[in-house]
């Protein structure tokens, strides 16, 4: 596992998270009435502190009601404004001490305010569902919200009985008691902050694949007016399962789910071992098998293997892109190399001001980005070859999985399985903004078929 942790700002948001301390283990319990939307929660932190004595450090946690904060069982100082809780323990913390902060809060939960729109919790017409990406955790609950600090969760969620509850992780109990229900889920898996999932809405269960060949276990959360649609749009997941397993190393956690919102999404989004679509993604011919593939890529690559900071966010949908064209490729669609030439063809008609390895806040999720991303990993495989190429996508996810990883970890890595040096590809495909022209594929990339892929 990957260790490389940072201890500076995201130059991105240099106002989330605070790099003075890391959080290993969120205790977190949530009473929500999905009528009024009204949210009560109790979150304990186990933290270390870093390098330097804390006489202070900061959550982040959105507009709520802070009733109670304790740090090692005692009452603080603290201020609760601009989306920051600042606290200053009655003792410094020492460099390097472990310790526990506990914060009660209550409120209306509303998603924060970004450039991309509202992030975090999003009331439903009937329920509701969280989608952070990238710094809309504080929408909900009290985090150290950077990538880079990830953490296992501990979730229990009461709510009407009429409900399903759905997080990422193993369910441990449902205890109904009267009109409410408890759900208490477990992530082991150390978990950033923006990738803690939550569903709350009527869902009927369903279980894809047969969990009694040894696979992962995978279960699906849909309305079940959608029920006839999604049996078929997802019937191929188990194969994606399969042949990802096959390409990037065994599934880096116990189980996946999906969930489908009962209402329309502008994108599926990806959490741990969690997955959230829309209304819209479901359509009973495949229409968004693409999206399918590339939500279940993320689980290796930006789950487990995580990015240090938001300048790496290709690593995270580079990968997932050619994952959907590894796929394409293998179930019998357009090939890679087709798929490659397609998206050059488009990129070439575009601006070409968009710089991979470090893209900027306003084009951090720009199309270009997802679509450069992939163009950037076949390029790799073009230069490597197919046996070098998977060995190293394996070797990536294996040996830093659970762990966190930059551009240049990544470059480093590739160049341990390339015949003769490869940074003048890597830096024009990374580090320039004109786009490179595509590589010719070596003889068992094979335009045509499967090559030379395991």
């Amino acid at each position: 596992m990957s260790g490389q942790r940072t201890t500076a700002s995201d130059p991105y948001f240099p106002a989330s998270g605070d790099p003075r301390y890391r959080v290993h283990r969120y205790e977190i319990a949530l009473d929500y009435r999905p009528g009024p939307n009204r949210l009560a929660g109790t979150a304990r932190l186990s933290a270390i502190a870093g390098r330097a004595q804390l006489t202070d450090f900061a959550l982040d946690l959105a507009d709520f009601k802070v009733g109670r904060v304790q740090v090692n069982g005692r009452a603080p100082h603290y201020s609760h404004r601009g989306g920051k809780l600042r606290i200053r323990p009655a003792k410094p913390l020492p460099a390097g001490a472990a310790f526990t902060v506990e914060v009660h809060w209550s409120g209306n939960p509303k998603p924060v305010r970004s450039p991309w729109g509202g992030l975090g919790w999003e009331e439903l017409t009937d329920g509701a569902l969280v989608a952070s990406q990238p710094v809309g955790a504080p929408s909900w609950y009290p985090c150290n919200d950077r990538p880079a600090d990830k953490a296992s969760y501990l979730l229990s969620v009461n709510t009407p009985s009429a409900y399903a509850v759905v997080a990422g992780g193993r369910l441990l109990t449902r205890t109904t008691k009267s009109s409410t229900t408890t759900w208490v889920y477990e992530q082991t898996a150390p978990t950033s902050s923006y990738l803690v999932g939550l569903s709350i809405g009527m869902y009927q269960t369903v279980l894809l694949g047969d969990p009694g060949l040894g696979g992962v276990p995978q279960s699906a959360h849909v309305p079940a007016h959608l029920l006839p649609n999604f049996s078929r749009d997802f019937a191929r997941q188990p194969a994606m399962m399969r042949l990802f397993e096959e390409l990037f190393g065994p599934y880096p956690l116990g189980e996946y789910a999906v969930v489908v919102a009962d209402e329309e999404l502008d994108v599926p989004v990806e959490a741990q071992g969690l997955s959230l679509f829309g209304t819209n993604h479901v359509d009973g011919v495949r229409g968004s098998e693409r999206l399918i593939a590339h939500e279940l890529a993320h689980q290796w690559f930006g789950n487990s293997v995580t990015i240090a900071d938001w300048r790496h966010i290709w690593l995270n949908e580079g990968f997932a892109k050619y994952a959907e064209w590894l796929w394409s490729e293998r179930s019998g669609g357009r090939t890679a190399h087709e798929l490659a030439l397609a998206a050059h063809r488009l990129l070439a008609s575009q601006p070409q001001d968009l710089v991979l390895a470090d893209p900027g806040r306003k084009l951090m999720f720009d199309d270009r980005l997802y679509q450069r991303g992939g163009l950037a990993v076949h390029a790799i495989r073009c230069a490597l070859g197919d046996g070098a190429f998977f060995r190293m996508l394996r070797d990536w996810a294996g040996v830093h999985r659970h762990g966190v990883v930059t551009t240049a970890s990544f470059a480093a890595h590739v160049a341990r399985y390339a015949a003769e040096p490869l940074d003048t590809l890597l830096t024009s495909w990374l580090h320039q903004p004109s786009l490179p022209p595509l590589p010719a594929p070596p003889r068992d990339v094979v335009p045509g078929g499967t090559g030379g892929m395991p």
